[in-house]
């Protein structure tokens, strides 16, 4: 599957802001942004002030990259969360949410989001007890998340659960820490989701 393969601190930079891609990294002094906070490329420190159009398409972008999505995938998932009863935009953050990785990453399992779908991916995950290996797995309500007991003494994950323990895990889910596996206990509100977006420009982006 396509996926951007460039430098992620690059990312953070064109949207002004940290996106928390590199996981411990963006909290150290090595980080890009604190560094260099401006656009990259030749003309990154003159930055015009944006069109209602660019905050809106600029907003999309920053979604798309903190969840690690790419443009069709996220437009589906708009799609999906405007067929959805609710509000459109709610909807679009709570479909992020539920991803797979995106839960391996919330529980602690993974130091970014990018780790957690490579842990996806290297067949680390039971979801109820078998096998997902699809970091855009949808999981539902009552799904327990778990790393498989093969690879639960590996140096990788001492280490990753070691460096996640400060993190909060949000209400929606429960983190069984000592036996690295979770449980979604709820579908999340938008007040349970931290994600730094503004889902209502997003929507009218996609409303024009």
């Amino acid at each position: 599957m396509a996926r951007y393969r460039g430098p992620v601190c690059r990312l953070c930079r064109r949207e002004g802001q940290k996106l928390y891609l590199k996981g411990e990294k963006c909290f150290s002094q090595k980080c890009p942004v604190d560094i260099r906070p401006y656009a990259p490329g030749q003309h990154g420190q003159n930055r015009k002030k944006l069109s209602e159009y660019g905050l809106q398409l600029r907003e999309k972008q920053k979604a798309k990259r903190i969840y690690g999505v790419l443009e069709t995938q996220f437009a589906n998932y708009f799609k999906k969360a405007d067929r959805i009863p609710g509000i459109t935009g709610e909807n679009l953050l709570r479909l992020l949410e539920m991803r797979l990785d995106n839960v391996v990453y919330r529980l602690g399992y993974g130091r970014s989001r990018t780790e957690a779908r490579q842990v996806v991916r290297h067949n680390h995950i039971l979801v109820n007890g078998k096998k997902v290996n699809i970091p855009s797995y949808e999981v539902k309500v009552g799904d327990v998340i778990e790393i498989k007991e093969d690879s639960r003494n590996l140096e990788r994950f001492k280490e990753i659960v070691e460096t996640t323990s400060s993190r909060i895990v949000p209400e929606w889910l429960e983190a069984d820490k000592d036996n690295l596996s979770g449980k979604v206990i709820s579908l999340p509100n938008r007040d349970q989701i931290d994600t730094d977006v503004q889902e209502t420009l997003i929507v009218e982006l996609y409303s024009k």
